[in-house]
């Protein structure tokens, strides 16, 4: 089960992490937290009703084949199209926020002024080409950068929590909570609670277990509501939600500011590397996952033309994006939400009700028909959020 609740946990937690005081600095502390809970309970609800799901039809289905046998054909394509789409967003913005971080270690290290386009070429195919080495390779260098990317944001939120200012919290909360505020915010927050991707693994690998399935998303939902509450103080309290909003969605304006305020040489140098760090793992983990979709739809060849052709259908789209659509790492990710919602909420919600009318018995999330209408009709506002931001 703690292996399990730090799958869940460590799902969720990655670059998304980094652009949620981005994204909510307008709002304020207490709003931005009380949006943070919103969303953490209906992406808690959303597990329990995927792992309802699951559990009806039957330990050891993935989602695809479960999506097939509840929605058809058609529901696949939805289903498929929807992850690819995730997943080409996700490297997009990562791409974009992974370059603007090279861009700021080549000035402050190197006294180089990197061209960005240069640096988003140079981060796809130095870190981009682990996705091609399997995932064996990746799983390694992923837990170690992973755990310590955890130490450091301990070490960081510690050292970062004496320095917060209750009058900075209350100035960065006036008048700002603005409708473009909050629209801009929700898909954010929205994206760095996705886990759902891990469930039909999990359900497999505790052999249906409902009671400790149930604690296990819980209990690993909640631990990234909790991580990403201490890193809004931390940021937020100290350099100042009216300040952060002048940044204009800039990931290395943020970090430049940190690492003032920490004054000590060594906390600028764990909150530059754990920023660092939050970005490469989650590069490396959805890059790996579109890089073995594209490869599956492809059915390609297990050679070095194969791989390497896979490698160009994975990057090449994203990479387009993140050149020449630069609006910004945090503009990027809430694209993100889009095709999460479908896959997460919307998909979620037809296969329970075709489930339940079809399958009666068998474990059920509370809240029957009202919560199934409810977390649609919060699906439907982040979405309507993110076009309100694109438009």
């Amino acid at each position: 089960m703690l292996g399990s609740i730090a799958i869940v946990a460590g799902t969720a937690i990655g670059a998304g992490m980094l652009a949620l005081p981005l994204a909510t600095a307008a709002l304020g502390m207490v709003p931005a937290i009380l949006l943070m809970v919103v969303i953490w309970g209906l992406s808690a609800y959303t597990s329990l009703l995927m792992l309802e799901i699951n559990l009806r039809s039957g330990v050891g289905d993935n989602v695809h084949a479960i999506t097939g046998k509840l929605l058809g054909k058609k529901g696949q394509i939805v289903q498929g199209a929807s992850f690819l789409s995730l997943l080409v967003a996700l490297t997009a913005a990562y791409l974009t926020g992974g370059s603007s971080l090279l861009v700021l270690k080549a000035q402050n290290m190197f006294d180089i002024v990197l061209d960005n386009q240069l640096a988003v070429v140079l981060f796809t195919i130095v870190l981009g080409g682990f996705a091609a080495l399997g995932v064996a390779w990746v799983d390694k260098v992923s837990r170690f950068l992973f755990s310590l990317m955890i130490l450091l944001l301990i070490v960081v939120v510690l050292f970062l929590l004496p320095e917060v200012s209750i009058s900075t919290i209350a100035t960065s909360a006036v008048a700002q909570s603005l409708t473009s505020s909050w629209m801009a915010a929700i898909p954010v927050v929205f994206t760095s609670f996705g886990f759902h991707v891990c469930i039909a693994t999990l359900v497999r690998y505790l052999d249906g277990d409902t009671v400790s399935l149930r604690k296990v998303l819980l209990i690993g939902s909640t631990i990234p509501l909790a991580c990403y509450i201490f890193w809004l103080l931390v940021t937020l309290g100290t350099v100042g939600g009216n300040e952060i909003n002048g940044f204009n969605g800039s990931l290395p304006a943020l970090i430049s500011a940190l690492q003032e305020i920490a004054h000590t040489p060594l906390i600028s140098k764990c909150i530059s590397l754990f920023a660092d760090l939050a970005l490469i793992t989650s590069f490396l983990g959805v890059t790996l996952s579109l890089y073995d979709f594209v490869a599956e739809l492809t059915r390609a060849k297990k050679t070095f033309v194969g791989r390497a052709q896979t490698w160009l259908l994975t990057f090449v789209p994203p990479l387009l994006c993140a050149l020449y659509v630069p609006e910004g790492f945090v503009a990027v990710l809430g694209f993100a939400a889009v095709p999460l919602v479908v896959m997460i909420i919307f998909l979620p919600i037809a296969m329970a009700l075709r489930q339940r009318q079809i399958q009666p018995q068998g474990y059920q999330v509370v809240g029957g028909t009202f919560a199934l209408g409810l977390a649609g009709i919060l699906g439907a506002i982040i979405i309507g959020a993110q076009l309100f931001v694109a438009l």
